[in-house]
């Protein structure tokens, strides 16, 4: 029986127990996730309940009660002993001597290396914890919810003692090696100061004093671009010890002084503009700034912002925003709530947290899926940083909560028509509330827009208007609008005629019964040309929270530059907000105001065909779209456009891309209003037109459900091609979210229907992916057989880009089963075809493959010259993923050529991209770097 101390679970790699130092496996996911979650927390009891709720989720089975107590009996099995799993009511709980875990072995030794002076001891510490990572911690238990935010908090772990370990090493003397290997990483975190920091330190010793001014003065630059912010505190000392050759950067003594932090790539900068006619609120402001100054507590600062509709929330919290963000360096993020949008539903937590972690640097394939996951990991990446969080318009407090950061040094300024008393009780917030304008600030506001004179001229009539507006900002704002584009129409008029107009309407029912902001509008609304409030009650349609131009163009049926002379007309009027990159918006009043008005005035046939314009105008762009991201992607015949769309011009693929970015969550809302059979044909056709976008930036969580409406749709229309390719669509999101099972049940079903249509090309796609599939699942031999059909079907039709992937890909199981001469003659063939074509994404694909082969079969002179053909392919399409998994290949190569320098300067290249990219191959990589390169160190592909 082995002694206590001899045995440990393992949690940084795959899951297991450690006997001896043999790793003894763990078989099944639900043992490993109770072994798992029981080792999270040695020596504490886990009831029963809370295991099951763990490992079972929303699945729990009738007999989980049963099965946990079979999964703790065969766990005690493997470690020989019952006592290592005790039973203590109400649960279990892990009873190991020492520490239990490699994860407590880590985070001891990265502890006791924050107290050690000497810098070889510290680094020898530090250097141990992280040779303790395998691989990615709880790899193998991420399809379960709940490991997912643990498995991020130990990844900030590993990063914080990865920093804390380059600073030992500075204070060694090894700034010879850092400088190479922190130049490699310094493109990938552009605007990391720490990162930088060390990097100019290393430069400085080495004796490359302008170098290292170079890259100060880089980032210097990029700060002040980006940010409109100067270097910190750390840099700026580092230069002013620089210029008068300060002794204390010399290697011997201290170091200058480095916190260990995670690299942060991106510094997002978020805030929407500045307002531009903001007046009084000192009061509100300085509650705003005591709640931050006077909070001494080591934990986060929330305010929350409420008021009635109109009384100028938001502009409160934008300006309080831009008064602090030069202290949240690390970034400000906005979002958009939209929680009393009259035609939208508010938006879901999990959807604002992708894209919060989108703009923290953290690529999409690495986003999970839970919204729990999401929240974990977004929390994770804000500890220790200062980043300003604003959240507009939101509902309720349980739509704010899994928002708030949970680190000290960051803030969350919340704004609201509801007071959010929850989060003032629970979470601790501040409550700053907001009425409407005293009289002397709405007089002051009106004075600012129409100029003091005009002001003073007409007393009796400015307090009329007051009166009428209620003091609400909003409205004053619509007033002054008309006053000044109208100069000649004097403010008596304007106050009679918003008296004639109040007798016309009803009060606005916005909960406030203060308040006459519809009669206001109303007002401003009947002013406009015909055109502009056609296209006024048209834009309310739209189920976005932005439109462009075009988008306006099509839903009103009138060319681009009458759409934009009428937009403009809305936004000189206060009835349209101008936002970023000429894209428009409303605010909620004036929205709900507008679809009053497009149901009371237009009709169904109107507002339909409205409204099929825009699903047009999408589906013409996103087309455009996807041929400019893969001219070669499986084409998706769409109908033609109705009179008087007009497509967005998208010269570039960058401009493409960019355009799906901001516009897919628009398309999104857009296929769920579907019902009529022209909306469900065309949505059909958006949503498998954008499959190319999705599966890039890693969408299949958002995009399911689309894909879930349009197989209804495509059911009701009795459309196979559309239920054909809703399945594959499906069956790829399922394959992306590791459910293999459903994955193939929806691919069965498509080539069922492509079959029976006689569509050999679309029966060609679908083999090609169940190949895919079988190598997800470690089946080659199936792998082969579903490609090979594949080609033979892409060959009957003729399509030389299916055949050149199709032939790339028989080669590349032919290597992975070890026919190293069949796999060059496919893949060989491939290339010619590619090359021919110009298709350079299967190209640089086809060149990885065959430099796989050639290292395979031991000519590494040729893997090495097809990696690097591969290389410059993936970097000049702009593909860093496949760009750091070829540098693996290729470092691979070199050291089993004995050429350890530069199979470790590949290994960086891709260790820098996957760090960005917080893809969890980095660990595979840093495992290679952490052993001898002349070794001839081998492992798999990021690809499988």
């Amino acid at each position: 029986m082995p002694r206590p101390e001899d045995q440990h679970v393992r949690l940084l790699g795959p899951i297991g127990v450690v006997l001896h130092g043999t790793a003894v496996p763990v078989a099944g996911v639900r043992r490993k996730a109770v072994l798992a979650a029981l080792a999270l927390s040695p020596g504490q009891i886990i009831s029963a309940e809370r295991l099951i709720d763990i490992v079972w989720s929303d699945n729990v089975p009738a007999t989980a009660g049963n099965t946990l107590q079979q999964h703790v009996s065969h766990l005690r099995g493997l470690f020989r002993t019952r006592d290592a799993i005790v039973a203590a009511a109400p649960g279990y709980k892990l009873d190991l001597a020492g520490d239990a875990t490699d994860l407590r072995t880590a985070e001891r030794l990265i502890a006791r290396a924050e107290r050690i002076e000497d810098p070889a001891a510290r680094a020898a510490a530090l250097r141990g914890a992280l040779d303790l990572w395998h691989s990615p911690a709880l790899a193998d238990l991420q399809e379960i919810d709940w490991f997912g935010a643990e498995a991020g908090r130990i990844e900030l772990l590993r990063t914080a003692a990865f920093t804390a370990l380059v600073d030992a090493r500075l204070a060694m003397g090894e700034h010879t090696a850092l400088a190479g290997e922190l130049q490699a990483l310094a493109p990938h975190h552009p605007l990391d100061e720490v990162l930088h920091a060390q990097l100019i330190l290393a430069l400085y010793r080495c004796g490359r004093q302008a170098d290292a001014l170079g890259v100060l003065r880089q980032i210097r630059e990029r700060l002040a671009d980006d940010l409109g912010v100067d270097p910190g505190r750390r840099l700026r000392g580092l230069e002013t010890a620089m210029l008068r050759q300060d002794p204390a950067l010399e290697p011997h003594p201290p170091a200058v002084a480095t916190a260990p932090a995670v690299h942060a790539p991106v510094a997002p900068a978020q805030l929407p503009p500045a307002m531009p006619h903001f007046v009084g609120r000192h009061g509100e402001l300085e509650r705003l700034d005591e709640a931050l100054r006077s909070h001494g507590e080591p934990a986060p600062v929330t305010v929350a912002v409420s008021g009635p509709p109109g009384v100028g929330k938001t502009s409160l919290a934008v300006v309080f925003a831009h008064r602090i963000a030069p202290e949240f360096l690390d970034g400000q993020l906005y979002a958009n709530l939209r929680g009393f949008s009259p035609d939208t539903a508010p938006a879901e937590p999990a959807d604002i947290l992708h894209g919060f972690l989108e703009a923290l640097g953290i690529a999409s394939q690495g986003i999970p899926e839970t919204l729990e996951a999401r929240v974990g990991m977004y929390r994770s990446a804000l500890a220790g940083r200062r980043v300003l969080v604003l959240i507009d318009n939101a509902h309720d407090a349980d739509q704010v909560r899994p928002l708030l950061p949970g680190a000290a040094g960051c803030v969350a300024v919340v704004t609201s028509r509801n007071k959010l008393t929850p989060l003032v009780v629970h979470e601790g917030a501040t409550a700053v509330p907001v009425d409407v304008l005293a009289r002397d600030t709405a007089h002051t506001l009106l004075a600012q827009r129409l100029g003091q004179k005009r002001v003073v001229h007409e007393p009796d009539a400015v307090d009329d208007i007051i009166s009428r507006c209620a003091g609400l900002p909003l409205a004053l704002g619509i007033v002054a609008a008309r006053a000044e584009t109208e100069p000649a129409l004097s403010l008596a008029t304007i106050a009679e005629q918003m008296l004639v107009e109040t007798d016309a309407l009803d009060a606005l029912s916005g909960g406030d019964e203060r308040t006459d902001v519809r009669a206001v509008i109303s007002w401003s609304y009947t002013a406009l040309s015909p055109q502009a409030a056609r296209l006024f009650r048209s834009l309310a349609l739209h189920p976005g929270t932005e439109i462009s131009a075009a988008a306006a163009a099509s839903l009103a049926a009138v060319p681009i530059a009458q759409a934009r002379r009428q937009l403009a007309e809305l936004s000189g009027a206060n009835l349209l907000t101008t936002l970023h990159d000429g894209r428009y918006g409303f605010h909620d009043l004036i929205r709900a105001y507008a679809l009053e008005q497009a149901h009371r005035r237009d009709t169904v046939t109107h507002r339909t065909g409205a409204l099929h314009r825009l699903l047009d105008h999408y589906l013409q762009t996103a087309h455009a779209a996807a041929e400019l991201l893969d001219a070669y992607r499986d084409d998706i015949p769409v109908a033609d456009p109705l009179d008087g769309v007009t497509a967005a011009p998208l010269p570039t693929h960058d401009k493409a891309l960019d355009w799906l970015i901001a516009e897919y969550r628009a398309i999104l809302a857009l296929v769920r209003l579907g019902g009529t059979e022209g909306f469900d044909r065309r949505a059909a056709q958006v949503v498998c037109t954008l499959t190319e976008f999705v599966e890039r930036r890693g969408l299949w969580p958002e995009w399911k459900p689309a894909l879930g409406t349009v197989l209804r749709a495509a059911d009701r229309l009795g459309d196979r091609r559309a239920i054909a390719y809703s399945h594959r669509g499906l069956a790829r999101a399922c394959q992306w979210s590791g459910d293999y099972t459903d994955a193939e049940i929806h691919y069965r079903h498509a080539l069922d229907h492509l079959t029976a249509l006689g569509d050999v090309l679309g029966q060609a796609r679908v083999r090609h992916s169940l190949g895919r599939l079988a190598e997800l699942r470690d089946e080659l031999d199936e792998a082969l057989a579903h490609t090979s059909a594949g080609l033979d079907l892409f060959r009957q039709t003729g399509d030389k880009p299916g055949i050149a992937k199709a032939l790339n890909g028989v080669g590349w199981y032919h290597c992975l089963l070890g026919d190293y001469r069949e796999a060059l003659r496919c893949c060989g063939e491939a290339l010619a075809i590619l090359q021919r074509l110009g298709d350079r994404r299967v190209e640089a694909n086809t060149w990885d493959s065959l430099g796989y082969a050639y290292h395979r079969s031991g000519d590494l002179g040729q893997a090495v010259d097809c990696y690097q053909h591969a290389l410059a392919l993936f970097r000049d399409i702009g593909d860093p993923f496949h760009e750091a998994d070829v540098s693996i290949h290729l470092g691979d190569a070199y050291a089993a050529a004995a050429d350890p320098a530069s199979a470790r300067r590949s290994w960086r290249h891709a260790e820098a991209i996957l760090d960005e990219l917080r893809h969890a191959g980095v660990e595979e990589v840093r495992r290679r770097l952490g052993s001898r390169p002349d070794r001839g160190v081998q492992g798999a592909s990021l690809r499988g």
